[in-house]
């Protein structure tokens, strides 16, 4: 799959980050700041890159530390999401971005929670795909403890890590079912790729679901897709009350990687969200 926009690298916490971007050096257009979660890269916007771009917004999407082309970091507390979402502060801090609208899907979708609750002053809206507000997933109920039981397999170290490589029914192939399964598979197969991909479970799904995080105050799009297996709506429309800013809700067909099954009706949310937003 061919990178939507020019590669860069930012150097953070003595890592090189990776990160695409559709604008170079382009401080005039709004920054939208677009966060991949698991076991996904920057590349899976690959789809929005161009209409967000046409319509005049610069596109910055980061690889978190450990995927895509970042460098893998040595210990498990560098994966912690207050450290993730420092690096995306940082790379907003180097590019002079002051403010950006952020976009975030999966565990991408948590960090863009904790920004716009943590640094309000950097976010101009937000639009949040698959997960809702940490508090109103944890409050969710026992369905979503079900659905989420992955979420403990991720955690047995070096099992899962090498199950998920395979073809058994645990595999990313065949449980997961990603939309681009052999470009994920190639890419996790490299040496300490699955590992790292894995530690953002392993450093944050008890610390982030038993702390409080504030409410944001940005307008805020929540979007849920009606054949998400991972996630039930009622921790997406529960968010309303998590907010403090005006809060929409689209409800989307297709399935849990909406930036690849749905990219035009995702694109037309997100120009309407953005525009709609301040600054836009």
């Amino acid at each position: 799959m061919d990178n939507p926009a020019p590669r860069f690298h930012c150097r953070h916490r003595g890592l090189n980050l990776s990160y695409l971007d559709s604008a170079p050096g382009n401080r005039a257009r709004p920054a939208v700041l677009l966060l991949h979660g698991f076991p996904d890269e920057a590349t899976l916007w690959s789809a929005q890159f161009p209409a967000l771009h046409a319509a005049g917004y610069r596109c910055i999407a980061p690889d978190t530390v450990g995927c895509g082309e970042s460098d893998i970091a040595p210990g498990l507390r560098d994966y912690r999401a207050p450290a993730i979402a420092g690096d995306h502060l940082a790379l907003l801090d180097e590019l002079g971005v002051a403010r950006a609208h952020v976009v975030g899907h999966d565990w991408g979708a948590v960090l863009a929670w904790l920004l716009a609750g943590h640094s309000p002053e950097r976010v101009r809206s937000l639009a949040v795909l698959g997960v809702g507000h940490p508090t109103a997933y944890a409050r969710a109920g026992l369905k979503q403890k079900l659905l989420a039981w992955y979420t403990y397999y991720f955690l047995l170290a070096g099992i899962s890590d090498r199950l998920l490589q395979g073809d058994s029914p645990l595999s990313l192939t065949r449980y997961f079912q990603h939309p681009r399964k052999a470009q994920v598979l190639e890419r996790l197969r490299r040496p300490g790729r699955m590992t790292a991909a894995l530690r953002i479970y392993r450093a944050n799904v008890a610390t982030v679901l038993l702390q409080r995080h504030p409410k944001p105050a940005a307008p805020t799009l929540g979007i849920w897709a009606e054949g998400d297996r991972f996630l039930v709506e009622s921790q997406m429309t529960r968010s309303e009350g998590w907010v403090t800013g005006p809060w929409r809700y689209r409800r989307f067909p297709g399935d849990h990687w909406t930036p690849v099954t749905e990219p035009a009706r995702l694109n037309a949310a997100l120009l309407d969200h953005l525009q709609a937003g301040p600054g836009g």
